[in-house]
């Protein structure tokens, strides 16, 4: 496989995830208020440089993609500058059923012709599978994929929370490759780093992040996406610290933006950055201050020795 830049030259450092956006999780329309409140983040994320923009059919019920998709019919001839990417495959409860995931090829092919109609675009450029499906009939996947496709409404896919044997397997049935798994990550979610620190330890076996996942997305050219990257702000100002491992946290990420003269956010984002793995982090809030503070992650580039400093905090002990 190629590394993303082969099928993005354009792609960005960072992601501007749209699950903030549209209002409430429930069937009710979203207010002019919050509709201007929307637009101003995407005002602030597009003047800071973001072009990548993350979305799934089930952000706010599908209120999300469509105040994306107003918002590019109001500024003429921005799609052609920018990456959308869309998720699919959770289905809420209803009537009938429990909540679910389907990798059905009927459901992926509904669910790709809401995100389009609701994102008023021809295309995807990214579609994930957004949960893995324990039913999944790799065979069906595969087709229907392809079949996107060649239609031109997708131009290439990938995943989203799976595990390397899911993603092998369902490579295995791919003509084409699987360019991105995103995964929960985080200075506080850590437990992708805990699983190697700990390999052959008793106390590795309450870390468990499906291991070797990040392995094999470096040896085959899989673009990791993180999605939690900020830790809900803990970090940097906009959580509860409950722990003393979090204020020490919390204190060192202040003391390291001093230190780089740039935000808390920044430093929160560029932990992850500095992995070998080349890890894309999400962003997830739409406040346009911090929105434009996780800019400054881009080009940052933490020591070895407060990238350690960083981990050790977080973790609330030494390492083994």
């Amino acid at each position: 496989m190629q590394p993303i830049s082969t099928y993005f030259p354009s792609a960005d450092t960072l992601v501007f995830g749209c699950m903030g956006l549209g209002g409430s999780w429930d069937a009710s329309s979203t207010s002019a208020e919050q509709r201007q409140k929307d637009y101003q983040a995407l005002d602030a994320a597009l003047e800071s440089g973001y072009r990548f923009f993350d979305h799934a059919d089930i952000y706010t019920k599908g209120k999300a993609e469509q105040v994306f998709g107003d918002y590019l019919q109001h500024h003429a001839g921005l799609r052609d500058n920018l990456l959308l990417q869309s998720k699919c495959a959770i289905r809420f409860a209803d009537e009938a059923s429990v909540g679910r995931y389907d990798f059905s090829a009927d459901y992926i092919r509904q669910s790709v012709e809401g995100s389009l109609r609701r994102l008023q675009t021809d295309y995807l450029d990214l579609l994930l599978l957004h949960r893995p499906d324990p039913l999944m009939q790799v065979d069906e996947v595969a087709s229907v994929l392809q079949r996107l496709k060649e239609q031109g409404k997708v131009k290439h896919f990938g995943v989203s929370n799976f595990g390397w044997p899911q993603l092998q397997l369902l490579q295995s049935a791919c003509l084409m490759p699987l360019v991105v798994n995103q995964l929960q990550m985080s200075l506080k979610q850590h437990q992708w780093l805990e699983q190697n620190v700990l390999t052959g330890m008793a106390e590795g076996a309450s870390n468990f992040f499906s291991y070797g996942t990040l392995e094999y997305c470096q040896q085959h050219k899989v673009q990791v996406q993180s999605w939690g990257s900020l830790a809900q702000g803990l970090y940097s100002g906009s959580g509860e610290l409950t722990s003393a491992a979090d204020q020490a946290t919390a204190t060192l990420v202040q003391q390291l933006a001093a230190s780089y003269q740039c935000s808390p956010e920044a430093i929160v984002l560029a932990f992850l950055m500095r992995h070998p793995a080349g890890i894309q982090p999400v962003i997830g809030t739409t406040s346009p201050q911090r929105i434009r503070a996780c800019r400054e992650a881009v080009g940052l580039q933490l020591t070895r020795e407060h990238w350690y400093a960083l981990y050790v905090a977080a973790r609330g002990h030494a390492l083994p």
